[in-house]
C-alpha cells in the first residue's frame, strides 16, 4: 500500500479566484450554447433554427481621427505594448484585439471564424469584396469649429455626451489637467455589467424560441399524423371504388351468361341467389340503356374509373413526413432540460448580479 495520499480537492479552484463573477457567468452561459450533447446551438439546428452563442468577452469599439491616443488608451488598458504607438500613422484600418493568453495575429478569414458576429460585415459588397481601402474624410474646419465650441461652452459636452479628457497618467512628469481616464474604466465596467445581463436575457429569450419551436414542431406533428390518416383513408376509399365498379360491371355480364342451375352446382345455392340479384341490378340498369348510348356509356364508365384512380393516387402523395418516437421523445427531453436546467441557471445567476449589486450599493 502506498505511502502517497490522495490529493484532496480544492473547494475554490485557481480559475473561479483569478476570474471575476462577470466573467464566470458569461463562461457559463457561452457554455450551455456550444456544450456538445444538450448546447442550445445543436438544439436549435435540430429544429432549423440558428442561434449565435454569445460572446465571452465584451466588446468595445473606440474611434478617432490620427493621433488621438486611440493605441495607447489599449496599451494602458490591458496593461501589455500591442498596439504601435508614434507621430506618425502607425496603425490604420480595422483592429480586433482581445486579451488571452498567448499573443497571436489572427488574418481577416480567420477573426471572422473566430467571431461570427462579424460575419454579417461579408454581406457589404461594395466594401470588402472590391475595394481594397475605404477613406471616410471630414473637413479641419469641422473639426475644429467642435473643438471651439466645446471650449467656449464646457457644458455642451454633457447634453447627449460625455466628452472627457483622458490621457496616460505619468508620474515622472504631473500634469494640473484633471485627468477622467478613471472615469472611462468605471463606464467600461458599467457596460461590462450591463453586456452579463443582456446576455441573460438573450438566453431566456433563445430559451423561449427553442421552447415555443419545439411546442409548434410537435402540434404540426399531430396535425400530419391527422392528416395522412385522412389521406389515407380517402386513398383506400377511391381504389376500392375504382377497382369494384369495373368488376361489378364485368362480372355481371360473366355471370348472365350461366344458368341458374350451373349457378347452384359451381358456387352454391345461397350465393348463387347473391350473384344473382347483385348483378341482376347492373344487367337491369344496362338493358335500360339506349343502343346508340351503350358505346358512350362505357367509356364514361371507363373513364370514371380512370378518374377513381387518379384520386386514390393523388391522396396517397398527399402524406406529409411525421415525427419518429424517437425524435419526439428527444423534442420532450430537450424541451425538459431547458425548463428544468438552463432555465434555473439563469435564474441563479440573476441572483446572484442583484446580490452583487446590492452588496455594492450598500456595503
Amino acid at each position: 500500500m502506498s505511502g502517497c495520499k490522495k490529493p484532496r480537492a480544492v473547494a475554490n479552484p485557481l480559475e473561479s479566484t483569478i476570474t471575476s463573477p462577470s466573467e464566470r457567468i458569461l463562461k457559463e452561459c457561452h457554455t450551455l450554447y456550444i456544450d456538445n450533447d444538450n448546447g442550445l446551438v445543436k438544439i436549435a439546428e435540430c429544429l432549423g433554427v440558428r442561434l449565435l452563442p454569445p460572446q465571452k468577452k465584451i466588446i468595445v469599439m473606440i474611434m478617432g481621427n490620427h493621433s488621438a491616443g486611440k493605441s495607447s488608451f489599449i496599451n494602458w488598458y490591458v496593461e501589455e505594448h500591442i498596439q504601435k504607438t508614434g507621430v506618425a500613422i502607425e496603425t490604420q484600418g480595422f483592429t480586433f484585439i482581445t486579451s488571452g493568453r498567448k499573443r497571436e495575429s489572427l488574418t481577416g478569414n480567420a477573426t471572422l471564424h473566430l467571431y461570427p458576429h462579424f460575419r454579417p460585415l461579408l454581406e457589404f459588397k461594395g466594401q470588402m469584396s472590391q475595394s481594397v481601402l475605404v477613406l471616410i474624410l471630414y473637413p479641419q474646419r469641422v473639426m475644429m469649429q467642435i473643438v471651439q465650441e466645446l471650449c467656449r461652452r464646457p457644458g455642451l459636452n454633457k447634453c447627449g455626451f460625455e466628452m472627457p479628457t483622458i490621457y496616460i497618467p505619468n508620474h515622472q512628469n504631473p500634469s494640473r489637467c484633471i485627468n477622467q481616464i478613471d472615469e472611462v474604466c468605471e463606464t467600461i465596467e458599467k457596460s461590462i455589467n450591463q453586456a452579463v445581463q443582456k446576455t441573460l436575457d438573450q438566453l431566456e429569450k433563445d430559451c423561449n424560441l427553442i421552447i415555443s419551436t419545439i411546442n409548434h414542431t410537435l402540434e404540426q406533428d399531430r396535425m400530419n399524423v391527422s392528416s395522412n390518416k385522412s389521406n389515407r383513408f380517402n386513398s383506400f376509399l377511391c381504389g376500392v371504388v375504382g377497382i369494384f365498379l369495373p368488376s361489378l360491371f364485368i362480372l355481371s355480364f360473366i355471370i348472365s351468361t350461366f344458368a341458374p342451375e350451373e349457378l347452384d352446382s359451381l358456387v352454391g345455392e345461397g350465393l348463387a341467389k347473391t350473384l344473382y340479384f347483385s348483378t341482376g341490378i347492373v344487367v337491369y340498369l344496362w338493358d335500360w340503356i339506349p343502343e346508340d348510348w351503350q358505346i358512350m356509356f362505357v367509356i364514361i364508365f371507363g373513364a370514371l374509373c380512370y378518374f377513381m384512380f387518379l384520386l386514390a393516387k393523388y391522396f396517397a402523395s398527399q402524406g406529409s413526413k411525421t415525427l419518429t418516437k424517437r425524435e419526439k421523445k428527444q423534442l420532450a427531453e430537450y424541451s425538459d432540460y431547458i425548463q428544468d436546467i438552463v432555465k434555473s441557471k439563469k435564474v441563479r445567476h440573476t441572483l446572484s448580479i442583484i446580490v452583487n449589486i446590492i452588496i455594492t450599493l450598500f456595503f
